[in-house]
């Protein structure tokens, strides 16, 4: 499938300050996806591509001289080949034993312990049953919350899988935290993956990206689950970083110096 996408991040702060961005918004380099894609940074700032020890493609901006505004505009296309949730071609530079770690974000409870330890006994252990158990139990038992906007057209705080958990709500991201603890509770590796997602049967402007897990399975490798949609990832979905949680994949992360509000505005236009 080829997918065009359209970013567009504005960020801005009431006093002009010196700022870092660092985002990660194209696909990793993987030899199902060809990339095509530009990049707009306004006004002009000094700026570095590099793959961080995930394998991600990250662009660091440094913006010296005080702005109270940085505007992104990144537009591309890619194109996609559906692989039944199995990942291929990726970059490996920890074992998968790495991606046990939990995260203040991923940290189970007596409860997700309890939830995980359930689904374990119905599949006796096989563990591609338990990852679809999990998957297909937290799908029907937790809500998505559909937007990941807050007020003010901020994004949506992230809170942790125990959180979440208890709620019965969130947003993909806190399913996928879910899926990543019960996962760990389990002893499965798994980890965080931050993409894209087209939905043909819905507008192509979103205000977020999406987020799903991917977990190890031994002599099958990488497998992918998507929690907020019950099924593993297609040729809809579009690969672009990973982490041992959302902070880790973040599409933006900054510092800046001064203080204040400030203010984040994102664009997403997703369309064949």
């Amino acid at each position: 499938m080829k997918i065009r996408i359209g970013y567009e991040l504005v960020y801005s702060c009431p006093q002009p300050v010196p700022m870092i961005l660092m985002l990660n918004v194209h696909p990793s380099r993987v030899p199902d996806l060809l990339r095509r894609d530009d990049m707009k940074i306004t006004p002009p700032v000094a700026a570095e591509t590099y793959t961080d020890a995930f394998g991600n493609i990250c662009h660091v901006f440094t913006a010296e001289g005080p702005l109270d505004e940085l505007h992104v505009e990144v537009d591309g296309q890619v194109e996609t080949q559906n692989s039944d949730g199995v990942v291929h071609g990726t970059v490996e530079r920890f074992p998968p034993s790495l991606y046990l770690r939990d995260t203040a974000l991923t940290q189970s409870d007596d409860a997700i312990r309890a939830f995980a330890a359930n689904i374990r006994a119905t599949n006796r252990g096989n563990i591609l049953g338990d990852l679809h158990g999990l998957l297909d139990q937290l799908h029907a038992d937790i809500s998505l919350d559909e937007t990941d906007n807050g007020e003010a057209g901020q994004s949506a705080p992230t809170i942790n899988a125990a959180k979440s958990f208890a709620l019965k709500h969130g947003t993909a991201r806190d399913l996928t935290h879910i899926f990543i603890g019960a996962a760990h509770t389990l002893d499965i590796p798994a980890r965080f993956v931050g993409g894209y997602f087209h939905k043909p049967d819905t507008q192509a402007a979103q205000d977020c990206g999406h987020a799903w897990a991917e977990a190890y399975v031994p002599d099958l490798g990488w497998v992918a689950f998507d929690p907020a949609n019950g099924f593993c990832p297609t040729d809809a979905h579009v690969r672009v970083a990973v982490g041992l949680d959302y902070l880790g994949a973040a599409p933006m992360r900054g510092t800046r110096l001064g203080i204040g509000a400030e203010k984040l505005e994102v664009a997403i236009k997703i369309d064949q």
